[in-house]
């Protein structure tokens, strides 16, 4: 049976960021495809009873604070924990993703690019020539997906994700889900790469749980 990863994430995610080149790593070892699947997180979390960061207690920005400052020291990458341009609407950007999968392309470094323009490069990823300039960057036409992205397949899409991750049991990114077992946060990564490594799956699924 082929190897596939679902991997669901938003596109102002500083864990996927975060995560990315170690996912990348883990697929090649294991010999497994990803599919990149960016959502719409806020949709998310209104569907599964998730709280936007600037709606959390003190308590829990601030240790959100102190957590991405561990992982950046233990994974030597940098990211700026409140940059200027914070998770503004990832509508354009996700669909830009999902239209240069749907062309074809290859999109991890896409992605990440876009994810490092705004969490080391205070740039706004919801401006139409922040994402120009990433694509050309990237050595990619840019009118050509920036159109693609404007179409309805690309939006329909993004709702398509959206809905899937949350049938999967998705309710945060990153979030990577194997033969139906759900893996949550870049953190699960060693996890994720057990259960794919494994020669027969018995995934631990979704819990049940029934009254007593």
């Amino acid at each position: 049976m082929k190897k596939t990863i679902d991997y669901y994430f938003w596109m102002n995610s500083d864990w996927a960021y975060l995560g990315a080149d170690r996912l990348e790593a883990l697929a090649r070892r294991q010999g497994a495809a990803i599919r990149y699947l960016p959502v719409d997180l806020p949709e998310v979390y209104a569907r599964t009873g998730g709280i936007l960061l600037g709606r959390r207690s003190p308590e829990r920005q601030a240790y959100r604070v102190a957590e991405l400052a561990r992982w950046c020291r233990k994974l030597g990458i940098h990211v700026n924990p409140q940059p200027a341009h914070m998770c503004p609407d990832a509508g354009l950007a996700s669909r830009i993703v999902i239209a240069a999968d749907l062309a074809g392309l290859p999109v991890a470094a896409l992605y990440q690019a876009i994810l490092k323009a705004e969490w080391c490069d205070e740039q706004d990823i919801s401006d139409e020539a922040t994402l120009r300039a990433v694509l050309r960057q990237q050595g990619l036409d840019a009118p050509a997906l920036l159109a693609a992205a404007a179409r309805p397949e690309a939006e329909a899409a993004y709702r398509r994700n959206t809905d899937e991750a949350v049938g999967a049991g998705v309710f945060g990114s990153p979030t990577y889900v194997y033969r139906g077992e759900v893996f949550w946060g870049q953190d699960r990564l060693e996890m994720l790469e057990e259960a794919v490594a494994a020669p027969t799956s018995s995934p631990a699924g979704r819990w049940t749980w029934t009254a007593a």
